[in-house]
């Protein structure tokens, strides 16, 4: 197996692990509103509404994301570099709105305990940065793999 190819599987691994983790959490926050929402219905609080109001809110950028990373997999490519940049900063912003559902989620916890809310919504910002500072790459890590791939084309 050539040099080349593990980084191409571990790009395609990083992007199945994104891909997961938001299947994950719009199966999370789909039953959240299925469930949460019966129980609204039948008592009512005004946490809940405005819980339920965020993740309903960020539902449909956790489905523009997929239908974009759908699409760049169809068009692999055949887009320009162009247009590509352009719809995974589209993708990053989509992601970015759909980790705002935990909010809602905290909102939700904090209705059933202010300790378990807080901590979870504490908790939620801190792994919030953390994954994207982990997914950021700075320039000279960017530099390095233009220079590597460079080197493998060659």
């Amino acid at each position: 197996m050539s040099e080349g190819s593990v980084n191409v599987e571990s790009r395609t691994s990083s992007q199945d692990k994104r891909w997961t983790i938001m299947a994950a959490l719009l199966g999370t926050n789909t039953a959240v509103m299925l469930f949460q929402g019966i129980e609204q219905e039948t008592n009512p609080t005004p946490i809940r509404e405005v819980a339920l109001t965020i993740i309903a809110a960020t539902l449909p950028f956790q489905a523009i994301y997929f239908l974009i990373y759908t699409f760049l997999l169809e068009n692999n490519g055949k887009l320009s570099h162009h247009m590509v940049k352009k719809l995974k900063t589209a993708s990053n912003i989509c992601q970015l709105f759909a980790y705002i559902s935990l909010v809602g989620v905290a909102m939700l916890w904090y209705n059933l305990s202010i300790y378990v809310g807080v901590v979870f919504f504490i908790s939620t910002v801190f792994a919030m940065i953390l994954v994207r500072y982990a997914m950021m790459t700075d320039e000279e890590s960017r530099d390095e793999m233009k220079a590597s791939a460079n080197e493998q084309g060659s």
